[in-house]
């Protein structure tokens, strides 16, 4: 067996071209484009080009793109009063701040502080509760973005029995919440979980989200399994690889989702898509 690649670099860029026609027709009617607050603490240098690249795609869309880059010493205090200031400014609709913080600043309080209308992330207790209940409003990207692969490579989900490797706020939690809205039975794995191996040859979808190179092997997998693997890892070669061993896993799934050119690109993209979301919302 071969799996099919899920190719999430094309389904992104449909789906930005999608959100740029909704954007012209929006400036067309004579309406103000979509805003997105992207603020930045401090100088790492993933999150430098995680930030370059959403601004880019905001660039791409049409969405106004408005940067607050500052330094690391940057004090609690000082930014929440920025994201008062944001959550108070008519023309933005979602505010972002890039993660991982400095270690003197609560995530949690800085998540909590930006407006759930405004939260384009979905991190807000307020939209994963929404979510919990089904009644989603703006949804975490990387589990909305795995979803949109999902459907537009025509998987159906109900009935399937999934497993999700990881159990964070950003990824896990909200992944077995999607999936769990879309009809499958959903077991959430994590670092204290037994016989691992086991629960993951018994699942028709797999979701690995864990940030272990190549954890998860080819012979794990029940054959003509659907694979997603949300891990970004660099190796020592300098190569990038995901949670998934590729060339192993892709003998036994029947779809497989790539690392690069998977889940990351989708992860952007439902990033504007969420702007857009709430701004129409908005009016």
């Amino acid at each position: 067996m071969s799996a099919r690649i899920i190719d999430g670099k094309a389904i992104a860029a449909q789906l930005r071209q999608d959100i740029k026609q909704r954007v012209d027709a929006r400036l067309a009617a004579g309406r103000r484009a979509p805003g997105l607050a992207v603020v930045l603490v401090g100088h790492d240098p993933a999150s430098e080009v995680y930030v370059a690249h959403k601004r880019k795609d905001c660039a791409e869309v049409g969405i106004h793109s408005i940067a607050h880059d500052l330094p690391a010493e940057t004090s609690q205090a000082a930014l929440l009063a920025l994201i008062d200031e944001l959550n108070a400014n008519p023309a933005v609709d979602g505010i972002l701040v890039q993660l991982p913080l400095p270690g003197h600043i609560d995530t949690d309080a800085v998540i909590e502080r930006i407006l759930p209308h405004k939260d384009v992330d979905g991190f807000h207790p307020y939209n994963l509760g929404r979510l919990a209940q089904r009644r989603p409003v703006l949804r975490p990207c990387t589990p909305r973005g795995v979803m949109i692969m999902l459907e537009k490579s025509g998987i159906a989900l109900a009935g399937l029995d999934a497993v999700v490797i990881g159990a964070s706020n950003i990824v896990g939690k909200p992944m077995a919440l999607e999936l769990l809205m879309a009809g499958c039975t959903v077991t959430v794995c994590h670092s204290r979980t037994r016989e691992l191996e086991a629960k993951v040859r018994a699942a028709d979808l797999v979701v690995v989200g864990v940030g272990r190179a190549e954890m998860v092997k080819g012979d794990w997998l029940k054959p003509g399994a659907v694979v997603i693997d949300v891990g970004i890892n660099r190796l020592a070669s300098g190569k990038l690889v995901g949670d998934v061993e590729f060339s192993s896993a892709s003998a036994v799934a029947a779809w497989i989702s790539p690392v690069p050119g998977g889940v990351g690109p989708m992860t952007r993209a439902t990033l504007l898509q969420n702007t857009l979301d709430t701004s129409e919302d908005r009016g």
